[in-house]
């Protein structure tokens, strides 16, 4: 009960706030690690990529940020900058699998940053991994200092967009590449306003007007940030529907009743018990990869 008045008293102090940075910080401050991850077996945040047979968003969530590296193009050699690196799980695989030579990583939430800087001195990695603090719009990184930036599902959040499309621009190298995992509208005539499910809050609540636009808008911000060879291409197919059903089975999984007490179960029933509607405004959201190229 008294982590349900803290958790209410956290979305509350996030609704208030009119500061779109850090608006974003305090919505991912809102759930416990605790609760969030509970019975996973890594911490990725975004919904996955669901193919055929997988039934693990900790399997799904490594395959979508495996979708992403390949989009950007990952080689051995290159410097990547990760914007947005929630608690950085995809940057410690693309460490070990693709074997890049460095990740930077920014985020706005320390909670985050913390978590990854522990995570990179723990595994020995911390003259590969560098996690800071940072915003979108403000890159801290010189012109032309990284081969590839990615946005794995969090450039809906930057204020706005296309100016993080700008700085992308400015870090990048000639011929380095932008790749984003990101959340748009199927269509710009969907009201934001009009998304009411509690699973899909973060659309009202920390998605800002300036981003809520289709995907022919998005190759047109990005082309006129001086991009070349873009591509944006919709995964809704294989990302929405997957993500649902983790989600709503989970009060009935044992490991997950195991790991969290009732009123966690509970309330986590009532956030998924709507399929009706929620399926509906899923039916209002594309899922896109868009990449693009510095000339």
């Amino acid at each position: 009960m008294l982590e349900n008045l803290r958790t209410l008293g956290r979305v509350v102090r996030t609704l208030a706030t009119k500061d779109p940075v850090t608006r974003v910080r305090r919505f991912y401050e809102i759930q416990s690690p605790d609760v969030e991850f509970a019975a996973r077996t890594s911490r990725y945040m975004n919904v996955g990529y669901w193919e055929e047979g997988v039934t693990s968003i900790d399997v799904a969530g490594e395959a979508l940020a495996n979708k992403l590296a390949d989009a950007a193009g990952f080689k051995p050699d290159d410097t990547v900058l990760d914007v947005g690196f929630g608690y950085g799980d995809q940057d410690f695989a693309w460490l070990r699998d693709r074997r890049v030579a460095r990740v930077h990583g920014i985020n706005v939430t320390p909670r985050h940053v913390e978590h990854a800087q522990e995570r990179a001195r723990r595994e020995g990695l911390a003259d590969r991994a560098d996690f800071r603090l940072g915003t979108a719009t403000a890159l801290p990184f010189p012109d032309a200092s990284v081969d590839r930036v990615v946005a794995l599902e969090s450039a809906f959040h930057f204020h706005p967009r296309s100016a993080f499309f700008a700085e992308a621009l400015r870090v990048l190298r000639p011929g380095g590449t932008l790749a984003t995992a990101d959340i748009i509208p199927l269509s710009n005539d969907t009201p934001r306003m009009s998304i009411n499910s509690g699973p899909l809050s973060f659309v009202k609540f920390s998605l800002p007007d300036e981003n809520w636009h289709d995907r022919r808008t998005y190759g047109e911000q990005l082309t006129a940030a001086g991009f070349g060879n873009v591509e944006v291409h919709s995964i809704a197919d294989r990302t929405w529907e997957g993500w649902r059903r983790f989600q709503a089975a989970r009060p009935a999984d044992p490991a997950f009743r195991a790991a969290v007490d009732g009123s966690a179960v509970k309330g986590m029933a009532n956030h998924w018990r709507d399929a009706d509607l929620i399926k509906k405004e899923l039916g209002l959201l594309d899922y896109v990869i868009a990449v693009a190229q510095k000339p």
